[in-house]
């Protein structure tokens, strides 16, 4: 509101049933255009009702006596279905009439509580309607997104408004239409990473996080996320041993079609249902490999995605270490250090990732102390997770962490909380820079939203997102990554992989 002020309080605002107003009334627009002068006051402002904060409604200077003032000019327009405006320019009118024959108190007092009957009238007029089970699950979705969700300006929308139009456009009158309604909402947000589930599909992903599942052991994402390509949809990692992996598919690796359905313009969670399936069926998968492209069947079957296995080196520098669950990992440090291993390497190449708590207690293995991740918003660090030592189990051997571009999210944490505290180096090449974090809601009727409620920033307040984490050295061309063949690499100088241990813990 444009004011010149003389003094430090003029044309205060006072509530007036504004929640009565918000529910019977939604369409209700008020333009308040008022002109005060008295010795010091001097205000011109216009004021739209949708615009207003909630705990404000009408100006109180219809009712506050200012000492030594009067009204040269006030004006109130109302717009909306059911209002009596004629009736209203009448009465302003008469007000102009009657004060010139009454005194002006007299005048603000007979015009104020007129102006009250005039709009509870209006109000009484408006229709009245009460919201359906379906609208009630589209507002329980609304509401889910308006507190949880990352981004406050809701990709530049007015979310408030966004729910009335829906409410008064979008047919809910199925549970189907609701649903339809629900990812229209979403769709507005433009992010891939916050969308619908039917029960079926939520049911499915909540056992997708156990540690198994039929597929063909292929985690995909956007190629925008790392090249800026936007054309099918990336490989992140491809599980070892699963039928993708078997069948040469790689990190890196395009997907274009599946089935014969093409993924240029297919989300990743549609293309991941459609890879699933009853263990022992085939789906037919496209895929651009270089230059190349192949066409590709493959049996679905169940996958065990980022187990952790070991390996013992016997060089003066040892150990492999593939994990990703925390019991997992402090098993094979204690098995390798049985073997009197005194320096560990930790793999995380094709690791696409896994469950934000499993990569935060790994991280705290390996630190006797710090900050392994700041969690932020749109208003910036909402929380801190870091250790004090407590869980320590590996802080004090020289450490060095294998990462590439199928290294994502929980790894990518991992892999920034370790180079960030000074605590490993890092070999390979750059992660692919999944920093956005999904927490996922069940709605009432056993839906579901998975919504992206905030963002990664490693120790060094290093945005992950698109960015991913640099290592410090890059890795031989023909690096391994099948574990059996790495120990040849750490072992025997004459290989053309070989990393010697000068050069694997160059950084301790």
């Amino acid at each position: 509101m444009d004011a010149l002020l003389s003094s430090t309080t003029a044309c205060p605002w006072k509530s007036l049933a504004s929640s009565t107003l918000k529910q019977h009334q939604p369409n209700l627009t008020i333009s308040l255009k008022c002109n005060v002068v008295s010795k010091k006051i001097s205000l011109q402002s216009i004021t739209d009702y949708k615009g207003m904060p909630r705990s404000c409604f009408l100006p109180q200077l219809f009712w506050k006596k200012f000492q030594k003032q009067s009204f040269l000019k006030s004006e109130l327009i109302l717009v909306g279905a059911g209002h009596p405006q004629k009736l209203l320019q009448k009465l302003i009118k008469w007000q102009q009439k009657v004060k010139q024959h009454f005194n002006v108190t007299f005048v603000r007092l007979v015009f104020g509580v007129m102006l009250v009957v005039l709009l509870s009238v209006g109000f009484n007029r408006a229709p009245s309607w009460a919201l359906s089970d379906e609208n009630l699950l589209f507002l329980e979705a609304w509401r889910t997104i308006d507190r949880a969700y990352v981004d406050k300006t809701f990709n530049g929308q007015s979310w408030f408004r966004y729910r009335e139009e829906a409410l008064r456009n979008e047919p809910m009158n199925t549970r189907e239409e609701t649903y339809i309604a629900i990812r229209k909402m979403l769709a507005t947000l433009n992010d891939p990473f916050t969308r619908f589930l039917e029960p079926e599909k939520f049911k499915s992903l909540r056992s997708g996080t156990q540690g198994a599942l039929t597929g063909v052991g292929l985690s995909i994402g956007y190629p925008v996320g790392y090249n800026g390509s936007a054309s099918g949809l990336l490989v992140i990692s491809s599980t070892p041993e699963a039928p993708a992996s078997r069948a040469g598919i790689l990190s890196g690796d395009i997907i274009l079609a599946i089935d014969g359905t093409s993924t240029e313009n297919m989300g990743i969670y549609d293309a991941a249902e459609r890879l699933q399936g009853p263990e022992g069926t085939l789906v037919e998968v496209t895929v651009r490999s270089g230059s190349e492209t192949k066409s590709l069947s493959l049996k679905r079957e169940k996958v065990s995605f980022n187990p952790v296995k070991s390996r013992l080196c016997e060089v003066s520098v040892a150990g492999k270490d593939k994990s990703r669950d925390e019991g997992a990992v402090k098993e094979a440090i204690e098995t390798l250090r049985m073997n009197n291993v005194n320096s560990f390497v930790l793999d995380l190449r094709d690791n696409s990732g896994g469950l934000f708590p499993e990569g935060i207690e790994i991280a705290k293995i390996w630190l006797d102390k710090g900050v392994i991740v700041y969690i932020c918003d749109s208003r910036g660090v909402r929380d801190i997770y870091d250790t004090d030592g407590s869980g320590s189990v590996a802080a004090s051997e020289p450490l060095a962490v294998l990462v590439n571009k199928g290294t994502a999210s929980a790894s990518e944490i991992l892999a920034g909380a370790l180079k960030d505290n000074k605590r490993a180096t890092l070999f390979g090449e750059r992660t692919y820079g999944k920093g956005k974090i999904q927490s996922v809601f069940e709605l009432s009727d056993g839906s579901g939203l998975a919504v992206t409620v905030a963002r990664y920033e490693t120790p060094s307040h290093i945005d992950i997102d698109k960015v991913g984490v640099t290592p410090d050295h890059p890795l031989p061309a023909t690096f391994p990554l099948d574990e059996d063949e790495i120990c040849s690499c750490l072992k025997d100088p004459a290989s053309v992989c070989y990393l010697n241990q000068v050069a694997l813990f160059a950084m301790q």
